[in-house]
């Protein structure tokens, strides 16, 4: 089953987008799960280059490698059992949020979890909501 965003496919992600919040629902109960899932990695390995004088040296490189959002059901164990019990056609996934930025991922999973109330009721999958935003990553940017 593939991401829908506004009710549309979605093959790739934008070139800006760093993350996004989705909404999983389990079509046959009607159970939902809120959170976020990062487009990219950091990846960091080490390659040993020879300088002028002669001396070798680790050099630390960084790259970004795309993440396993395409086949990501989210990080709960209650909603990835019934994932595996009912089978992916059985779940509908919706990306709700494109995010620029890593703060603001955090930030719209923790409002779209708040204000839908997830921890209050057992329509939900999710079982904690865990959140640490600075204010300046976010004031004048949402």
């Amino acid at each position: 089953m593939t991401w829908l965003y506004q009710n549309t496919p979605v093959e790739t992600l934008p070139e800006e987008c760093i993350g996004f919040v989705y909404l999983i629902t389990n079509n046959l109960s009607g159970r939902k799960y809120i959170g976020k899932k990062l487009a990219k990695f950091s990846k960091t390995t080490y390659k040993t280059v020879k300088q002028k004088n002669g001396i070798k040296k680790k050099k630390k490189i960084r790259t970004k490698i795309d993440s396993d959002w395409r086949e990501y059901y989210g990080s709960s164990e209650n909603l990835t059992a019934d994932v595996n019990t009912l089978g992916t056609d059985n779940f509908t996934r919706e990306i709700l949020y494109y995010c620029t930025s890593k703060a603001q991922c955090s930030y719209i999973e923790a409002r779209e979890q708040f204000d839908r109330k997830v921890l209050e009721s057992t329509d939900y999958y999710n079982g904690h909501i865990s959140v640490r935003v600075h204010g300046s990553h976010i004031i004048n940017k949402i």
